[in-house]
Order: C-alpha cells, then structure tokens, then sequence
C-alpha cells in the first residue's frame, strides 16, 4: 500500500464531528496471548483542550494461569512513532482493570498487545489494531 493510500484511508475513515462519533456509540476491542487475555470497548472523547480527542480503551485484562503478563500500547501521530508503553500488569490468576486514554486526532494510529512479563515486549501476542473508524460500526 502506498503512503498516499494511507493517507486517503486514515482520512476517508474519521467521523466527520465529534458528534457523530459521540452518536456512535463504542467498539469493542480483543487482544490474547499465553493463559492471558484482554477484552472491552473503546471510544473517543473530546478534550478540555485544543481539537483533538482522547481515545479511550476500557475493559478487563484476564490471566488464568501462573507468570506474568501485560498489556501494552503504541501510538503513531503524523507516522512518526512512540515507544511501546506498558498499560496495566498482572501476575498470577485474577482480573484487573483496563483503562487506557491517549490523545487522539485524525493522523493518529495505534496497537495493543499482551506480553510474557512486565519489563518489555520480547515475547508477545500479535498486535491489535484499535484505531480503526468508524466508531460504533464493527
């Protein structure tokens, strides 16, 4: 795919207001890896500040075995990257909360994923993308 296809993609797939988006509603959202997964839903809101939104991933991470895993995410504003960033963490069996909010705007695209551990993303799960539009129609 050629860089300008991309360009036409990211913006053809923006809701045109914050409103519709708003209309909308959320769109669910999966990532697994190992005895780990992670699900929920995933929005966007506008800010206090300037004309970007937030993005705005909630739901649970879930590991139903023994070690370490964590949710990570990474971000592309204008195709210029950000590090990978651990989210949330969980060690052992349980549940604990996702909450994840990053500025978002129409050349923004981002990924998540679960790793083995907590320090870094050397064994992980393929990444998901989660800035896929519109919102509200899976």
């Amino acid at each position: 795919m050629t860089l300008a296809a991309i360009g036409v993609t990211l913006v053809s797939a923006v809701p045109a207001t914050a409103s519709e988006d708003t209309a909308a509603g959320t769109v669910p959202w999966s990532v697994a890896f190992g005895t780990t997964s992670a699900a929920g839903t995933r929005w966007t809101e506008p800010r206090s500040t300037g004309y970007s939104e937030d993005l705005v991933l909630s739901g649970k991470l879930t590991n139903t075995g023994a070690g370490c895993y964590s949710l990570w995410a990474q971000y592309w504003h204008d195709f210029s990257g950000t590090p990978a960033a651990k989210q949330v963490e969980i060690c052992g069996p349980g549940t604990v909360d996702v909450n994840v909010r990053h500025r978002y705007d129409y050349m923004t695209s981002g990924e998540i994923t679960i790793c083995k551990g907590t320090t870094n993303t050397a064994e992980c799960g393929p990444w998901v993308d989660v800035t896929w539009w519109p919102v509200g129609k899976s």
